[in-house]
């Protein structure tokens, strides 16, 4: 089994920063993309960024500028530093990992539990 294990949410005024953190462990061979989602009350989830294994990262539009994706191939762990936080970026945030397990040709997709953010204006 795998598991993505996220911290870092919280409550921040608009304007402020904050750092989401995301750990898996398990029956890891390795890791591909990984990602970070959001999802706001009554709303789809959208992708907010994801970062391939050698560091090219892609970012929705909304957050370009204000938010950083980043990860530590060694820890299994991405990252996501948001600044310049607006009301709007208020929602529940997941982090998925496209992972390959051991003993294991194929590819599967997994998701944490979510981290809620809330932004006040």
């Amino acid at each position: 089994q795998v598991q993505l294990v996220e911290s870092g949410g919280g409550l921040v005024q608009a304007g402020g920063s904050l750092r989401l953190s995301c750990a898996a462990s398990g029956n890891i061979l390795s890791i591909y993309n990984m990602g970070w989602y959001r999802q706001a009350a009554g709303k789809q989830r959208e992708l907010v960024a994801d970062i391939t294994r050698d560091g090219s990262r892609n970012y929705a539009d909304s957050v370009k500028g204000r938010f950083t994706i980043s990860r530590n191939n060694v820890k299994n762990t991405v990252y996501l530093q948001m600044s310049s936080l607006k009301s709007e970026d208020t929602a529940v945030y997941y982090c998925n990992a496209d992972v390959v397990r051991r003993n294991s040709v194929s590819r599967a997709d997994y998701w944490g539990q979510g981290t809620q953010v809330t932004v006040s204006s």
